[in-house]
């Protein structure tokens, strides 16, 4: 019923089904009110001291805050793996290393437009020492000498422009010059490493402004974790941010997870016919119970809660034709006398079990009839 979001109206009709149904049951496992037996043959429920707890339920799963992926900037294929998954890292250490591997195009390529801007740096450099000698005696400006000087600096440029790309393409290493470039993958913060997507000898595609790249590992800081889901929106409207929450994990059946919620989103999403709200939950810090990134959890968001309050089975509670009043049966005074009615003012309810706040005290008895049979 969760999962698949039913229509709540026919979810609460089949819960007092099923709770009339195993009534004999609820009683034998110490659900609230003791069952008795009156002399007319109907039973009787004690109103019990007990707590309630009003909430709305979160369906998601426990995921680290803050993730990154790790991708390459240059081509190639995996050379080294320096982790596995699981190892806990630190911002600079070394993650892969990448070994290029050119096409035999790539490499005739760079080796051309090396030659070729070695010959437009010869070029440029003999124009520019012949304008020299000519400025010296008097046959060039200074501005046109200036133009073949800027020429030659442009062409040495080129060169070495080439002779790195080429470097580059055959090593995945630029060793000289001012920028330094290597092809050892680092970690850019601190984290755990929760995937890895390649191996020694995968290819990688870089990553570029027209491109994604290839993921090669996912990080994450595993010790700020976060519950995320959605609320069905009949309960988004009653929460709001900063609520109690209490997290069951599915892995951890024993174990209790306190947290706040954090955020609601504004907008709603259609999954398989219902609408539903992201929420995002912060785990309470200091809790003694390990969690790992992907563990399906349920969050129950407390939006009220009481202690130590008069409850009755919601199911013995009888409403006036009006809905405006209602009422509970208690045993007549005699042993053949009909059950009597009594108003009773109703407080905070979960469903199942409901407080009373006027009409009934600690032990008063509730008559409780069969349920009708349905031909």
């Amino acid at each position: 019923v969760v999962a698949g979001r039913a229509d709540p109206t026919a979810i609460d009709f089949r819960m007092h089904v099923v709770a009339n149904a195993l009534l004999p049951f609820q009683a034998e496992e110490g659900h609230v009110g003791n069952r008795g037996t009156v002399e007319n043959g109907l039973t009787t429920v004690e109103a019990e001291l007990g707590d309630i707890t009003e909430k709305a339920l979160a369906v998601g799963q426990i995921e680290p805050r803050e993730r990154f992926q790790v991708k390459s900037k240059i081509s190639g294929i995996v050379a080294r793996c320096f982790v596995e998954v699981g190892d806990v890292v630190r911002a600079g250490d070394p993650l892969f290393e990448i070994a290029p591997d050119p096409t035999p195009q790539e490499l005739l390529n760079v080796d051309h437009r090396v030659r070729s801007a070695e010959a437009s740096f010869g070029k440029a450099r003999a124009d520019y020492e012949r304008g020299m000698e000519l400025h010296r005696d008097g046959l060039l400006s200074k501005g046109d000498l200036d133009a073949l000087k800027e020429s030659f600096e442009l062409a040495q440029v080129s060169v070495e422009q080439a002779r790195d790309n080429r470097e580059l393409t055959r090593q995945g290493i630029v060793s000289g010059g001012v920028t330094e470039v290597e092809r050892i993958i680092r970690s850019t913060a601190s984290g755990t490493v929760l995937s890895r997507a390649v191996d020694v000898g995968d290819p990688v595609v870089p990553l570029t402004s027209y491109q994604p790249g290839t993921e090669l590992a996912s990080i994450a800081d595993m010790s700020d974790l976060i519950f995320q889901g959605t609320v069905d929106e009949i309960d988004v409207g009653k929460i709001a941010a900063g609520l109690s929450c209490r997290i069951k994990v599915g892995a951890l059946p024993d174990e209790i997870v306190t947290g706040r919620l954090a955020r609601i989103a504004p907008q709603a999403q259609r999954s398989e016919g219902a609408t539903l709200f992201d929420v995002e939950i912060e785990l309470d810090p200091d809790q003694e119970v390990t969690l790992r990134a992907g563990y399906s959890a349920n969050a129950d968001v407390v939006i009220r809660e009481k202690t130590e309050i008069v409850l009755i089975p919601e199911r013995l509670v009888l409403f006036s034709d009006d809905g405006s009043e209602t009422f509970v049966e208690i045993p007549g005074l005699g042993p053949e006398a009909e059950p009597e009615k009594v108003a009773v003012e109703l407080g905070l309810s979960d469903g199942l079990n409901v407080e009373v706040i006027e009409g009934l005290s600690v032990g008063d008895q509730v008559v409780q009839r069969p349920p009708k049979e349905i031909s």
